[in-house]
């Protein structure tokens, strides 16, 4: 397994923040390769990833989820294995951070080559740079899910 950690800073308060990452369908605004996500329950989503021109289909299962403080994940069966989990930290009224922290297992020799060269780590950069903009345009979130699991 190969392990990435990452944090970005947004303007937005912890409340704020952690209340958009709880609206799954989302995503594909600021991951890049995320083509579509379907939450089917409150605890499942269904995955549609195009990476490097591979296109792949996952079940992910919410495994805890505690408002304004933490959602985490792990993918069921299938081809693509990981699990994660996003933390949210109060940094001021209206300041939080957004610390990732995930464990992949990387499929076949372009996935091992672009975990060796750190682009895996570099997507989630991105994507973590891109949430930032995405909350800090809108300044409200599109949605929320306040329960927990």
């Amino acid at each position: 397994m190969s392990k990435v950690e990452e944090s970005v800073e947004v303007e937005v308060p912890v409340r704020t923040a952690y209340d958009q990452w709880t609206q799954f369908e989302s995503f594909p605004h600021f991951m890049e390769g995320v083509e579509r996500i379907e939450q089917r329950t409150d605890r499942m989503t269904h995955w549609v990833t195009k990476i490097g021109g591979v296109t792949r289909e996952f079940e992910a299962e919410v495994t805890e989820q505690i408002p304004d403080e933490r959602v985490a994940w792990t993918t069921l069966g299938g081809e693509v294995r990981q699990a994660g989990v996003v933390t949210f930290h109060r940094i001021s009224d209206t300041k939080t951070k957004v610390m990732l922290q995930l464990d992949y297992e990387p499929e076949g020799l372009a996935e091992n080559a672009a975990d060796k060269l750190g682009i895996v780590k570099h997507r989630i950069t991105g994507d973590l740079k891109r949430f930032k903009e995405f909350i800090e345009d809108r300044g409200r979130e599109t949605g929320a899910w306040r329960g927990e699991v």
